[in-house]
């Protein structure tokens, strides 16, 4: 997979945008405030029809933007044929056009372009909030199976009014709570799906990861990733079963979500455990072995995707490579040449391994404008 332009109108603070012929290592360089991550996050924002940044649509517009509204085109290379891919983002919404056909839902667009993203915040997987990691799950399984991103999407509506509903029901009589059952009926067939789903992908994540970190340590770790479900068991992925489950914790905590006015079981409420030698690293390791794992995690990704669509995805390198210590930039610099497309943003060279990405094209970032 390789993005070979991209144009960008009315994006953040760019007004008008045009790369043409880019690289395989693709180094942007540029002070703090300039534009190099509104590039990135436009990428990303390409492939997923959402920023990894805000969860606002408008902020994505440039204030001045004629008809309010903004533009993230490109052309990407795919083993299959070249696609154009265009993004249209307004007040009323998002249109996405593939070879200049709109697309009926965003599901049906998204995959079209696969990116792993690597931002300083990613180092944060491991020893941040669980919605870190949920949201890494959702990004991730999103992109190479759109039934998912639906399952999760339908889950989304249904919590929401189900949350509302139970705000409404303290100190009712039951007859009222006869919708409560409705909401649940759907909440377990989408949650169901959608947990299934994420123990399938972290079962194939362990395989790549594990082997990668014990690469990256010198055999000195072995790093495990454990899906901690709200329901059942964390291996169990027959649906049946899970549905069962999902039903019972529902019933047996109906009167406390009441009471809290909240859903408290379910795939919103899951999280991702990481274990180096037995230990749980997120409370016993090391900033070094947090960052570790979460580099492995990231390149697994790659591979993963790899294997799912039979493509590498394009990585996107957003301020992080000197956030890592010389021997992990060369492990990460190591992975991607020659394989994959990659974007990198950084201040300036001297925070890189430069001799490393020798022959990388380059361009220089400067209040929303780009130079060779």
């Amino acid at each position: 997979m390789f993005v070979k332009n991209i144009g960008l109108q009315h994006y953040r603070n760019y007004g008008l945008l045009r790369l043409e012929s880019l690289g395989d290592v693709n180094l942007i360089l540029g002070q703090n405030a300039q534009g190099k991550t509104n590039l990135m996050e436009a990428l990303f924002v390409l492939a997923m029809t959402k920023s990894h940044r805000t969860s606002k649509d408008r902020e994505l517009i440039s204030f001045d933007a004629p008809g309010g509204s903004a533009q993230i085109v490109a052309e990407v290379e795919r083993k299959y044929g070249d696609l154009k891919l265009e993004l249209t983002l307004s007040a009323q919404g998002k249109k996405a056009r593939i070879n200049g056909l709109e697309q009926r839902r965003l599901s049906e667009f998204v995959g079209s372009l696969n990116v792993v993203m690597f931002a300083p915040e990613d180092l944060e997987i491991v020893k941040g909030t669980p919605g870190i990691r949920r949201r890494f799950l959702d990004m991730e399984i999103g992109q190479v199976q759109p039934s998912y991103l639906f399952h999760l999407q339908q889950y989304q509506k249904v919590l929401l009014q189900r949350g509302n509903l139970l705000k409404q029901l303290w100190g009712k009589e039951a007859a009222g709570k006869e919708l409560l059952e409705i909401w649940d009926a759907q909440l377990i067939e989408h949650g169901v799906k959608i947990v299934k789903k994420r123990k399938q992908f972290i079962k194939k994540l362990q395989i790549w990861a594990e082997s990668i970190h014990r690469g990256i340590t010198n055999g000195g770790e072995e790093l495990k990733l454990l899906y901690v479900p709200s329901f059942g068991e964390r291996d169990e992925e027959d649906e049946a079963v899970l549905l069962d489950k999902f039903m019972l914790k529902l019933s047996q905590t109906r009167d406390q979500e009441i009471r809290r006015g909240m859903t408290l079981t379910g795939p919103h409420r899951d999280d991702l455990s990481f274990f180096i030698n037995g230990r749980e690293a997120q409370v016993y390791g090391s900033q070094g072995q947090q960052r570790t794992a979460a580099l492995s995690l990231k390149l697994a990704e790659i591979e993963l995707i790899h294997e799912e669509i039979g493509e590498y995805p394009v990585l996107l390198l957003d301020d992080v490579l000197s956030e890592l210590d010389p021997y992990r930039q060369t492990q990460l610099i190591e992975t991607f040449q020659s394989k994959v497309q990659t974007f990198i943003t950084a201040t300036g060279v001297e925070s890189l391994s430069a001799d490393k990405l020798k022959g990388a094209s380059l361009y220089h970032v400067h209040d929303g404008k780009v130079e060779l």
